[in-house]
């Protein structure tokens, strides 16, 4: 039996993450679902690359993503099945799995076709619950993913998680504000010397956890997205400094 982990930007206020879940214990009365976050912030496809990227290594092998951030729903975009060596990862193909096959090798790339496998419905605006969600249950079941339609090489990314780099210097982004007010930024990786110039501020030292640093300039920390932040002890970055998302900054190498 295969856990099924749910991701969307539906909320939980109308029913439709219900609704999901109906469709694929309707198929499989045996399947688990474990809820990552409905939360998302509406058609925000980079956050929900994000959040996924940081939480689906710790399912148990063989899990089942269902991932549905998904402002292109009834358009050409595909719906596709991405099968890695641990997981399957089922989604529109926007994107939301830039960051995830970073780390994750493709061993598979289904779009998915067959009507078989898909819900009746008299619309073609919920492909969460008429594609996804039973695609997913018969995944769990044993289904084999070149069942359900067609092998294709190649999916879309979004370059917004690479840094810019410029006569030496590195241009990062603020690409998300968790729940804190904490800055995320596209920032993986940063030279042993650096100086981070934000506006008017330079910050020269990564803080150890979120108690460290000064109250009233920004601070830095490696955060549990994978991407260093930019932070105050005990307040909101975002609301203090008025920060944006895809606001730019600059990383000097000393």
């Amino acid at each position: 039996m295969s856990l099924i982990a749910l991701l969307t930007d539906f909320g939980l206020k109308d029913g439709f993450v219900g609704s999901m879940k109906g469709v694929i214990l309707s198929i499989n009365p045996e399947a688990k679902i474990v809820d990552i976050s409905h939360e998302i912030e509406s058609f925000n496809i980079i956050e929900g690359s994000i959040v996924l990227n940081a939480t689906y290594r710790y399912f148990p092998k063989g899990t089942i993503f269902v991932s549905v951030v998904d402002p292109g729903v009834g358009t050409e975009r595909k719906p596709i099945i991405v099968k890695t060596k641990d997981y399957f990862f089922v989604c529109p193909d926007n994107g939301l799995l830039t960051l995830v096959l970073k780390k994750e090798k493709i061993e598979k790339i289904i779009e998915i076709k067959n009507k078989e496998f898909f819900l009746e419905s008299d619309t073609n605006t919920f492909h969460g619950r008429d594609i996804f969600a039973p695609v997913a249950a018969y995944l769990s079941k044993g289904i084999k993913p070149e069942k359900f339609g067609d092998e294709i090489k190649n999916i879309k990314t979004n370059d917004i998680f690479e840094p810019k780099v410029l006569d030496g210097r590195i241009i990062g982004k603020i690409i998300k504000f968790d729940k804190f007010g904490n800055a995320i930024t596209n920032i993986e990786k940063l030279p042993e010397r650096f100086e981070i110039i934000y506006k008017d501020y330079r910050i020269t030292k990564v803080c150890r956890n979120f108690l460290e640093g000064e109250k009233d300039k920004p601070n830095l920390i490696k955060g549990s997205f994978g991407f260093y932040e930019l932070f105050l002890p005990m307040d909101s970055f975002k609301d203090r400094f008025n920060a944006r998302v895809f606001e730019e900054f600059e990383i000097l190498s000393k």
